[in-house]
């Protein structure tokens, strides 16, 4: 082990790094980013961006009233998204600390997050996920057809790939909206999924990662069975939201 950063009080759930290159050539900032940035998030309701030079934090992110689960980073603009369980998505400069913005209409937890062309995409417990603008926090598009809640995200070629606690893949156009696609298998909540290729990956609670031919989504979907989800923290579901079936 070369360094050790403490200072949350409870357990780090996320994190990612801004190298020394992507962040403004100032005297006072390069000396603080000289090994460039790391922004991490904790149940403790804060998120920490730490000198990884020296081992020392740099910023303490305060705003969250709930613990921070994801977070996302825009290194040439060194702004920061975190997502919490208190529903909120909230965008920081990480230099400075200052909150710049709260992004407001998810109904549950926001699980998952990704960046992608200036516009933030959420993954939530309330079973949508919801295009932003990162500049303004205005949302944009609202995709539903989840059952349960959205745990993983990932934008590929103008498709948005999802995984969801009903064990389910899907793929939406991220220009209209539209679910093209719905890959089943799973028995479990889809914990991560990554695209390389004409070929989608995902890993599911279940044990299993599985691995799917997305070449040509135009397959029409059929309604996705319901199944079981996977952790309180992530299901804090509001108002109608059904409550998780229990296994059989």
């Amino acid at each position: 082990m070369s360094r050790e950063f403490r200072g949350h009080r409870n357990c780090v759930l996320t994190l990612a790094y801004s190298a020394p290159w992507d962040l403004p050539s100032t005297p006072c900032v390069e000396e603080a980013a000289a090994g460039g940035l790391l922004v991490t998030g904790s149940t403790d309701g804060t998120a920490k961006v730490w000198q990884v030079a020296s081992g020392c934090c740099h910023q303490t992110l305060r705003g969250h009233t709930g613990a921070v689960l994801c977070l996302v980073l825009d290194t040439p603009g060194h702004t920061a998204f975190t997502g919490s369980t208190d529903a909120t998505i909230r965008a920081w400069d990480i230099l400075s600390g200052e909150q710049l913005r709260v992004f407001r209409e998810h109904q549950g937890s926001v699980i998952c997050l990704e960046l992608v062309n200036r516009l933030v995409y959420s993954g939530s417990a309330d079973r949508t996920v919801k295009c932003w603008l990162a500049d303004t926090g205005e949302c944009v598009r609202t995709f539903t057809a989840h059952r349960r809640n959205v745990s993983a995200l990932k934008y590929h070629a103008g498709t948005l790939f999802t995984g969801s606690g009903d064990a389910c893949a899907r793929a939406f156009d991220v220009q209209s909206g539209e679910l093209r696609r719905v890959f089943r298998g799973h028995t479990f909540i889809i914990n991560c999924i990554q695209v390389h290729g004409q070929v989608l990956y995902t890993a599911s609670h279940d044990g299993a990662l599985r691995l799917w031919d997305v070449r040509g989504l135009r397959g029409a979907p059929r309604p996705p069975p319901p199944t079981r989800s996977l952790s309180r923290l992530f299901s804090n579901k509001v108002g109608c939201a059904a409550a998780p079936l229990q296994p059989a």
